[in-house]
This record gives C-alpha cells, sequence and structure tokens, in this order.
C-alpha cells in the first residue's frame, strides 16, 4: 500500500493514537533509528533527542500528533554494545519490523561488522526499504555505509564523516559524494555528516514535518544552531586526501620545519637524496598531484589552523 493510498485510509480510519484536526486524521510518525555501533552515543541519541524535544512542544500546543521514536538494533539479540561501559538493550530488532516506517535513520557504521554473518539479515532488511514502505530513510556519519552496501544510495548524492570521504568515493564510487555538507537530500533519502549533524539532519525533518518555528523551538531548547554556518570541511583537513603515501608522511614534517624557506621541486628532491625528475614522478603516482601542490597545501593548512586558533 501507498503513503498515499494510507493517508487516505487514516482519513476515515480513527486509530488509537490519532486526533481529528481540520477533518483530517492526524497519527504519530514512527521514527527508527537504528545504532550500529554503540561508540559514539550522540549519533543515534542526537537525532532521537531532537524528536523527543519537538513532541514536547507537539503535546503542548495541544496536538496528539507528533513522533513515536524508537532505537532499534540491527541484530536479533537487541544489543547494542558501547564503549562507554553501557550495554543498551534495545526494544526490538530492526529486522522484526515488517510495517511501514516514516522516518528510518541508520546511525554509524563499523567496517569490521559488514561481513559478519549475524549482520547480513539486517542489510537484506534494508535493502527492501523503498519508497513505498519507508517515507523518508537517512544515515548518520558512517552509516551511509551501511546505506550504500544495501545499494540505497547508488546514483544519489550523498554526504558521510570528512574522514571517510575517499573511501565511500572508492568503495561505491557510483555514489555522488559530496563531504562539505552537514547533511544532504536526494529524493526521499538523506545523509549527514560527522557525528554531531545527525541533530542538523533530525532539525531539517521536524521543519519538513511540522514548520520553522518548531523547529527553533527545538534548536533554542537543545542549545544548537537550526542552521548551522560554515561546511563539514572546516572541521577536516584539506590534506586527508594526499598523505596517504610514505613519501607525503615523511615530506609534510619537514616542509612544516621549512615553510619560511624557497621550496622548489630541486630543494626537496634534494633532501630526499633523489633525482628531481625521479621525485616528481614518483610523488605525483603516489599523491595524485605535483609536488609544488602539496607544498601549497601544506602551507595552506598550517594557516588555517594559525587562523582557528
Amino acid at each position: 500500500m501507498s503513503f498515499e493510498t494510507r493517508e487516505s485510509v487514516r482519513n476515515f480510519v480513527v486509530m488509537k493514537d490519532d486526533v481529528k484536526i481540520a477533518g483530517k486524521i492526524q497519527r504519530k510518525k514512527n521514527v527508527v533509528i537504528v545504532a550500529m555501533t554503540g561508540r559514539m552515543l550522540l549519533d543515534f541519541g542526537g537525532p532521537a533527542d531532537v524528536f523527543t524535544v519537538a513532541n514536547i512542544f507537539i503535546r503542548e500546543s495541544g496536538l496528539r500528533d507528533g513522533y513515536e521514536v524508537l532505537v532499534a538494533a540491527p541484530t536479533v539479540d537487541k544489543k547494542v554494545a558501547t564503549e562507554t561501559g553501557i550495554e543498551i538493550f534495545c526494544k526490538m530488532s530492526a529486522v522484526d519490523i515488517r510495517t511501514p516506517i516514516d522516518t528510518l535513520i541508520v546511525s554509524n557504521y563499523e567496517f569490521q561488522h559488514a561481513s559478519e554473518a549475524r549482520y547480513t539479515p539486517f542489510y537484506n532488511w534494508l535493502a527492501k526499504r523503498n519508497e513505498k514502505n519507508t517515507r523518508r530513510i537517512a544515515s548518520v556519519c558512517a552509516g551511509a555505509f551501511a546505506l550504500a552496501k544495501a545499494g540505497l544510495l547508488n546514483r544519489r548524492k550523498a554526504t558521510t564523516h570528512w574522514e571517510l570521504n575517499e573511501k565511500l568515493k572508492q568503495t561505491y564510487p557510483l555514489i555522488d559524494v559530496d563531504t562539505n555538507l552537514f547533511y544532504a537530500k536526494d529524493g526521499h533519502v538523506y545523509t549527514s555528516g560527522g557525528v554531531s549533524s545527525g541533530i542538523d539532519l533530525a532539525l531539517v525533518m521536524v521543519e519538513e514535518d511540522y514548520g520553522k518555528d518548531l523547529a527553533i523551538k527545538v534548536a533554542k531548547k537543545l542549545v544548537v544552531y537550526l542552521n548551522r554556518p560554515g561546511f563539514q570541511t572546516q572541521f577536516g583537513s584539506l590534506l586527508s586526501a594526499y598523505v596517504n603515501s610514505d613519501l607525503s608522511q615523511k615530506l609534510r614534517n619537514w616542509v612544516l620545519e621549512h615553510m619560511h624557506e624557497m621550496l622548489d621541486v630541486r630543494r626537496i628532491a634534494e633532501h630526499l637524496n633523489m633525482s628531481t625528475r625521479n621525485f616528481t614522478r614518483v610523488f605525483h603516482k603516489q599523491t595524485g598531484v605535483p609536488p609544488a601542490k602539496f607544498v601549497e597545501k601544506v602551507r595552506v593548512e598550517q594557516a588555517r589552523r594559525y587562523l582557528e586558533d
């Protein structure tokens, strides 16, 4: 049954938690947040807090709709281990949910879990979620990799934590990756950047559902921005894509120590005991940029840090 058809049925069938407003039946929107890992509680706790705080203001306005928030585990044991010493026992495993979902959010991702048999049922379940049974599908931080593994991000624009930018691009080339963003929306699929940006994403969803005034109230209650200024790259490094090779790692510290000097290709090659021609060829092959561009990026990155501090 499509969402349009279900909405028509709701106009005639009164459910337990429904309320009739302006001739239309209003029903709580179920939000399922799958806690893939408990490494960072904010990944799923942040969005959950946004929706539950929104409920406070919705009830104060005299309405009985709002959000029904459920934090679910990806595995059948319903447990989410954390690195804080807390073990979370969820009411449900996501794979046990067979009914339509209004908003599904997958928070974080552990790469070592991707091939574990106990997670296979979850990925099979996730791959079957679509526009007909889930109005919105979203991810927080590395949760984008879970959506990608389930095939939900193919040929869509998406974002993830700035540190995982290149990994997402290389692992899933069909995805249009833009990690400058705190959050991205492509059709019914939403993705958000690192950790706290799950709050940004949840606020966007509240604004879509109930308007900007309510979203502002929630943001004030949580003492966060409604629309955070800047981009995710302000937290990252301009060099993250270029310092994975041994040669660039060796060179970076030396460049930082000699930034005030003239650093042409000949000078750098001599420092590494290489010929100018061989150094230029090997460096470009390993990093994808010429040595002069790399030196420029090191200098700009250091200037950015000075300005921030």
